[in-house]
């Protein structure tokens, strides 16, 4: 495989894996050990239990691809640099999860909140933002300086 087709299945496969990952931490923190929310709040406990069946099954698919990607790039040529960009791209994913789920299902559809009810609820919805913007940018700029380096 050429140098430069490796390099952009591990950068969409480390991408793909820090997406999935921070969908599981989601699920798992949020949905299953703090019960603050599920997928769809609005809906029977079953509905409920469903919907986060379903985001957990897509997450894993998610970390099970960016996985296979990243074994089909193999051991990059430059290990430190490929280390530093497993760890962009991981982080650029992880953000963009943060981002997309936050901005798509609190404030677009509001499918739910980060803690529903709460009289808070819009920090813990910002702060959400927030962490992905931060895990984002610095996914991002770990990311750029491998790649030039």
């Amino acid at each position: 495989m050429k140098q430069k087709t490796r390099f952009g299945v591990s950068a969409i496969g480390s991408f793909v894996l820090g997406f999935g990952f921070m969908g599981a931490m989601d699920g798992i923190i949020f949905h299953q050990l703090l019960q603050w929310h599920s997928v769809v709040m609005n809906t029977t406990r079953e509905g409920q239990i469903l919907s986060d069946g379903i985001f957990h099954f897509a997450v894993t698919i998610a970390i099970v691809v960016g996985g296979i990607m990243l074994w089909i790039a193999g051991k990059p040529t430059i290990l430190p640099r490929g280390i530093r960009l497993l760890v962009g791209g991981f982080l650029l994913g992880s953000g963009i999860f943060n981002l997309v789920e936050g901005i798509v299902n609190h404030h677009l559809l509001q499918i739910h909140r980060v803690k529903p009810g709460d009289a808070n609820a819009i920090v813990y919805d910002l702060s959400f933002l927030a962490l992905g913007l931060i895990l984002a940018i610095v996914g991002y700029i770990v990311y750029r300086n491998a790649k030039t380096n």
